[in-house]
């Protein structure tokens, strides 16, 4: 796999650039093609956090202008200190040392916080290149399912990190009802915090406790999940959430949700707490639906999300041909190679 992967890197930053090599990692359909040239199922969670490894290892800031950083579990939390060795090697400045840090720093947390469908992150991983320019592909794990869901970023796309900010997002299950604080659909929902955040946690926390009385019972005790023929959503009002990190929050006076959620303590339980006190007492609720793009599972001929596009797959399928029929491998490696490639054909 690394000796493949190095020549492949290679020859598309040659050929391309490396700003269109970071391009087709943010690919869903080009990443998932090389993870089955490189010789892994197209179909298991551990094409990406293998293929990221091998590309981690074969990938030479010096030679290829890109670097990379983060990794599976504690390599994860690796991230900051490789970014600082990046900076380092392409001489960027601080102020670009803390951009790129904020981009790894920022796109986990939109897909621990600001995006719930029980997926937490367990794999993340940063390319840079010399010029600033970076990708994100991070992975969640439904531990009751065993289940993943890949986030592809390209900074090319992301004009805010919590408004649309994704390249693509793949997953074998698509949920009825995932909180999504980045959906066009939550803008006002997302107002309507900050409005909540910086009128004080004491007016917040009365706010909080009257929609979860504990005397009370839910009416989705006996709320049918389905009721004439509308699917309900139950009301679940979290128990942690952090009144330190948002007395901290009240006194800084955020202007914006990003500035919001890149406080540190802010996380999935604050977010969605604020995001039902919003709705239920404002009126201004965040959208509830899956921002799955692409379901390996869901996206053939029932079109849901939406139709496979063939196109696009295939187009990744020639491009890597390419490549390989230029790579400096043995015969019986290219034909194992493009053998794996062919079978995505079918």
């Amino acid at each position: 796999m690394r000796g493949l992967a190095s020549q492949i890197v290679t020859i598309v930053i040659n050929s391309y650039g490396v700003d269109e090599f970071l391009k087709r990692l943010a690919d869903t359909f080009w990443f998932q093609s090389l993870g089955c040239c490189l010789g892994y199922d197209w179909h298991s969670s551990g094409v990406t956090t293998v293929v990221t490894s091998v590309l981690k290892s074969v990938i030479e800031p010096n030679h290829h202008g890109l670097a990379v950083a983060g990794g599976k579990g504690r390599y994860s939390r690796k991230a900051p200190n490789e970014i600082e060795k990046m900076g380092e090697i392409f001489s960027w400045s601080e102020e670009k040392i803390a951009s790129m840090k904020y981009a790894s720093r920022m796109s986990a947390k939109v897909d621990n916080s600001a995006i719930q469908a029980g997926f937490p992150l367990y794999h993340h991983t940063l390319f840079a290149s010399e010029k600033g320019e970076w990708a994100v592909i991070q992975q969640g794990m439904c531990s009751e399912k065993r289940t993943a869901r890949r986030y592809h970023w390209h900074s090319a796309r992301v004009d805010s990190y919590v408004n649309e900010p994704h390249n693509s997002i793949v997953c074998d299950i698509v949920r009825e009802s995932v909180l999504n604080m980045t959906a066009k659909e939550s803008e006002e929902c997302r107002k309507s915090s900050i409005d909540l955040v910086n009128d004080g946690p004491r007016r917040l926390k009365r706010l909080f406790n009257s929609l979860r009385p504990d005397e009370q019972s839910s009416l989705d005790n006996w709320l049918p999940i389905k009721y004439w023929g509308r699917s309900y959503r139950s009301l679940s009002m979290p128990w942690n959430v952090n009144w330190k990190a948002l007395e901290q929050v009240y006194e800084n006076q955020p202007l914006n949700y990003e500035e919001f959620l890149s406080f540190k303590g802010v996380g999935p339980a604050t977010v969605k707490g604020l995001a039902h006190v919003s709705e239920i007492v404002h009126g201004r609720g965040p959208s509830w639906n899956d921002p799955v793009k692409f379901s390996f599972a869901y996206g053939g001929k029932d079109n849901v999300p939406h139709p496979v596009d063939r196109q696009a797959m295939d187009e990744s399928i020639e491009f890597l041909k390419e490549a390989i029929e230029e790579a400096e491998i043995g015969r019986e490696e290219k034909l194992k190679a493009f053998h794996r490639l062919g079978k995505l054909t079918l």
